[in-house]
């Protein structure tokens, strides 16, 4: 039994190694964003405290080693877990005012480094207690830290593919840290072998299980204004009703926002791509990229416009049908990555809209020379690809990189900024056509009042630019850096968000 259960204990240590991992991105994503930062520190953190965990562990492990001492760091480590949903806003909130780096890097030490640290002590700990002779050291490492990695490997894809969608993030940290601790607790009774040590056992095990009922969990609470919030296997997605709007947030930014009564979008960047209609005599075959709220297909489905969306998370869709007044009849939808959609379909559209770009989230494989020349190929003769950006004024990097990489590709592309001043962050709208991107002043109407829709694309219209090639970097496959210029519009667009909110919690 001594044997079998040193087995058992690295195995469910290895799992919950990549687990918490996994579930970093979920704890601090919300709140900063789910960006290349986030990855690379939890990334780094993992790393760092396993190393001090293995020389720790290994100098542990010379000194009288026993079941109970082997046991102690996975208890803590649990304990630690427990501890972590408390833990978390107090660190977030604590950190917020870091800048995204800073913030993202100490959030994740603060609430991950300790129980990965002792995570990382097992393993030389096992081999210690497993070797009976120096001829058996190699062997012996070589099966525990098989074993270690075997069921991390296992705990990466259920926790990504099953778990965190089906348990929800803080439950399934809590199970995990209920989890290290009844093994800790085994393994001291197992040592122990006295009728005290299993009576304890068995009291932590119900009352772990009793405490795991009372887990902080994100939840609806409609009274608050949180009218739904589930995990899917792409992000946390939320709905908030607040000051007669309602929200779509996705890790924590917004990519929908509503009058919930008429679901007219409160976006001005929806109005300036209704832009795009006016190059059409008769409404056409619309693509859209990133389905969100489904703002963008209601507008296009009521002028006629034959509309299907490529949305790669197939709760978002569910979200919009559920709580934003999306029909299945305005709109085909595909699930799947729209890189990949059109890789494998060679249908043409008359206009494509990419709309699957939130301030966080850039992803960087749908905006390289390489997908816009797929997507242009995609497109009929004359047809119009119409993109909606967020940056931190009208010139920023990312929109001159953007611009110059299509350029590549379309004979003109036409950037239409919303905000003003222009070095405010908001919405850029960037056409690129092989027409000729003109219109008559006739199709633009005086507005009676700002923030109308007819406002919005004359301002649009009116301040609209061109970005000469060389002004900024060309994205490819092989070197894009949209991640890392991210990083202040991710800052700028929480900032903002929250300065809307107020003091109000967005994490209830």
């Amino acid at each position: 039994m001594f044997h079998m259960f040193i087995y058992l204990a690295v195995i469910i240590c290895g799992a919950s190694v990549l687990a918490l991992e996994i579930l970093g991105t979920r704890l601090i994503g919300p709140v900063f964003g789910v960006s290349l930062y986030l990855w690379s520190a939890l990334i780094g953190v993992t790393l760092a405290a396993l190393s001090v965990g293995y020389a720790l562990g290994g100098r542990l492990a010379d000194k009288q080693p026993t079941l109970t001492k082997f046991s102690l760091p996975i208890g803590l480590a649990g304990a630690w877990t427990v501890a972590i949903p408390w833990l978390r806003h107090p660190v977030l909130d604590a950190t917020e005012d870091m800048g995204l780096r800073a913030a993202v890097l100490v959030a994740a030490t603060i609430l991950f480094f300790p129980p990965l640290m002792l995570l990382g002590m097992v393993s030389p700990f096992a081999i210690r207690l497993k070797t009976a002779a120096l001829d058996e050291v190699g062997r012996t490492a070589g099966n525990l830290y098989a074993l270690s990695t075997v069921a991390s490997v296992f705990a990466a894809i259920g926790t990504g593919f099953f778990l965190i969608p089906n348990i929800g993030i803080t439950r399934l940290t809590y199970l995990i840290g209920v989890v290290l601790m009844v093994t800790a607790a085994a393994g001291w009774a197992i040592d122990r072998r006295g009728k005290t040590a299993v009576v304890a056992t068995l009291l932590l095990i119900i009352g772990a299980a009793a405490a795991y009922q009372t887990a902080p969990e994100a939840r609806a609470n409609p009274e608050a204004g949180l009218l739904h919030v589930t995990q899917s296997a792409y992000a946390e997605i939320r709905v908030l009703e607040k000051k007669g709007l309602r929200f779509m947030l996705i890790d924590g930014g917004p990519h929908t926002i509503v009058d919930p009564i008429d679901w007219e979008s409160d976006y001005g960047y929806i109005d300036v791509l209704e832009i795009s209609k006016k190059f059409y005599d008769t409404p056409g075959r619309l693509m859209l990229v990133g389905l969100g709220g489904g703002s963008v297909v209601k507008v296009f489905n009521r002028d006629g416009w034959d509309v299907e969306a490529v949305e790669i998370d197939p709760v978002v869709t569910q979200t919009a049908y559920d709580w934003f007044g999306l029909s299945q009849e305005e709109a085909k939808i595909h699930h799947t990555d729209g890189r990949q959609f059109f890789i494998q379909n060679e249908d043409v559209y008359d206009l494509v809209i990419m709309d699957a770009f939130g301030s966080s989230s850039v992803p960087f494989h749908l905006v390289t020379e390489e997908a816009f020349e797929l997507i242009h190929s995609r497109l009929t003769e004359g047809g119009v690809l119409a993109m909606n950006l967020e940056s931190v004024g009208w010139h920023d990097i990312l929109v001159r990189s953007m611009a110059v990489t299509l350029s590549g590709q379309f004979a003109h592309v036409k950037v239409l900024p919303m905000e003003e001043p222009p070095d405010q962050f908001g919405n850029i709208v960037i056409l690129a056509s092989d027409r000729l991107l003109e219109l008559d002043d006739e199709e633009f109407p005086l507005p009676t009042e700002r923030w109308t829709l007819e406002y919005n694309q004359m301002h649009a219209w009116d301040n609209a630019f061109t970005v000469i090639p060389g002004e900024a970097p060309v994205l490819t496959d092989d070197l894009n850096p949209v991640d890392i210029w991210s990083d202040r519009i991710n800052l700028a667009s929480r900032k903002q968000l929250h300065g809307y909110f107020g003091d109000e919690d967005l994490d209830w």
